[in-house]
């Protein structure tokens, strides 16, 4: 019985935690229309250098951050955030495939004060962004 009792509780508390953790994802297509449109927004990749060279988003703000788990990645960010700060415009995040990477880069620039009502992350990331005229 106690067993049973233990389950259901770290099923809740994981469900819990599962839904406490949402994030503004954005689709490929919307990020189209909203570049072809001419729409100012800050994208910022996230990916390593030598991931960034091979393949980004024209316009894109290269941090070098990835994984953003560390001080030294995160410091790597500091100076993106207090540029994007000054203004309204929407944040794309961009990583490798919309994971982990761009989810620790959300909740650093959230803790930042970036309101996440701006804050979105591009589902997918750059790997399966299908806009290949939109890259360099």
């Amino acid at each position: 019985m106690q067993r049973i009792l233990f389950v259901l509780f770290f099923l809740v508390f994981f469900i819990n935690s599962l839904e406490a953790q949402n994030y503004n994802y954005l689709k490929a297509e919307v990020l189209k229309k909203w570049v072809d449109s001419g729409k100012k927004i800050h994208i910022i990749d996230v990916q390593k250098d030598e991931d960034f060279n091979k393949k980004h988003l024209k316009g894109s703000i290269a941090t070098g951050a990835y994984p953003v788990k560390s001080d030294q990645d995160k410091a790597k960010l500091d100076r993106i955030v207090e540029k994007v700060k000054s203004d309204n415009l929407e944040i794309v995040i961009v990583c490798p495939r919309g994971g982990g990477a761009a989810k620790n880069t959300y909740e650093y620039m959230r803790s930042r004060g970036i309101e996440e009502k701006r804050l979105y992350i591009l589902e997918g990331g750059i790997q399966e962004f299908p806009y290949k005229e939109m890259c360099l």
